[in-house]
């Protein structure tokens, strides 16, 4: 299908202000979409702003939890596609504060399934789950058929998500998919203390980079720009081939990478000479991780565009342009 299904088709995002909603909403704009996004906060330096695209799209103020905001807003902008990004996303503030992240995490996701139930206009739903759904699995890297055995709140809080989608999809036919993808990076990413913000912020400031865990801690980085691409390439599939509603995807680049090799790899791509504080302090976290995107490739004929050293140069440089602006207001 081409793009011309965007062009002027109202859309609903959720979560517009984070890493990947910010790059997802200026996608949608720059391919013709009339772009709506429930905001519950005004974060400063939001990527979105810096994007210039909260110029571009309409804001409702307002908790994704809060079904009446919800539905209002499905119904007066006439909503057909909807992207389900809302999320609190740190694994320690789940951690210290479980009952928030689980009425975000949770409550949200049903709001939002129960409001577009009630919406007849709305043909495709995008709910964006985790790869830390699945749990720690003892079998790598993890497909979509793996069981959902999330046991710490940030995990557990997307177990819920998911399974919550597919019972939508299930019981009343909800046009919906699933996201599962790999550890997202990229400007516009403001949780310091997730490793690539955080270690570009400190090499930018001649300070060791601090590692929480190990440094053996393996993941799959998957670049902002490539996900914001597959939520679009989803729904372009959903409005073609119906038969693919109600299955979960993992998008992924499928390179398995340990925390120490990433941090050296940003310190030479920004030619520092410091050497990472490895503080191994990190509990409840899922030691080895990554996915299979078999699945993507077979039914969606997805690949991803961008390679880790590529997708982290440009990242680098949207921090190093944000610190230089940061420190020259300051």
């Amino acid at each position: 299908m081409s793009n011309d299904l965007w062009i002027d088709r109202r859309v609903l995002v959720t979560g517009a202000t984070g890493l990947l909603g910010s790059w997802l909403c200026q996608a949608l704009v720059d391919a013709g979409a009339k772009v709506v996004a429930i905001v519950r906060d005004q974060i400063t330096g939001s990527n979105l702003k810096r994007l210039g695209v909260d110029q571009r799209i309409d804001i409702v103020r307002g908790a994704v939890e809060d079904q009446a905001l919800v539905e209002r807003v499905l119904g007066e902008y006439e909503v057909r596609s909807v992207f389900h990004l809302a999320a609190q996303t740190i694994v320690g503030i789940a951690n210290r504060n479980p009952i928030s992240t689980f009425e975000t995490n949770i409550r949200g996701t049903w709001v939002l399934l129960e409001s577009c139930r009630r919406s007849p206009l709305v043909s495709e739903i995008v709910v964006a789950s985790s790869d830390k759904a699945y749990g720690d699995q003892p079998v790598l890297p993890y497909t979509e058929d793996a069981r959902l055995e999330g046991r710490h709140p940030y995990d557990v809080s997307k177990s819920c998500t998911d399974l919550i989608a597919r019972s939508y999809f299930e019981t009343f036919k909800s046009p919906v998919c699933i996201t599962r993808c790999g550890n997202l990076y990229g400007g516009g990413d403001l949780n310091w203390n997730r490793i690539v913000p955080g270690t570009i912020r400190s090499i930018v400031r001649n300070e060791a980079p601090v590692i929480r865990s190990d440094g053996q801690f393996i993941r799959d980085y998957f670049f902002v720009k490539d996900g914001a691409r597959a939520m679009l390439h989803l729904v372009e599939c959903m409005a073609r081939d119906r038969a693919i509603l109600g299955e979960a995807f993992n998008f992924s680049n499928e390179i398995q990478m340990n925390v120490v090799d990433l941090v050296e790899r940003i310190l030479r791509l920004m030619k520092s000479p410091l050497k990472p504080d490895i503080r191994n302090e990190a509990f409840h976290e899922i030691r080895h991780q990554y996915l299979s995107a078999e699945k993507a490739r077979r039914l969606l004929s997805w690949r991803p565009l961008f390679e880790i050293e590529h997708g982290l140069s440009e990242t680098i440089a949207w921090y190093r342009a944000y610190l230089d602006e940061t420190s020259a207001r300051a």
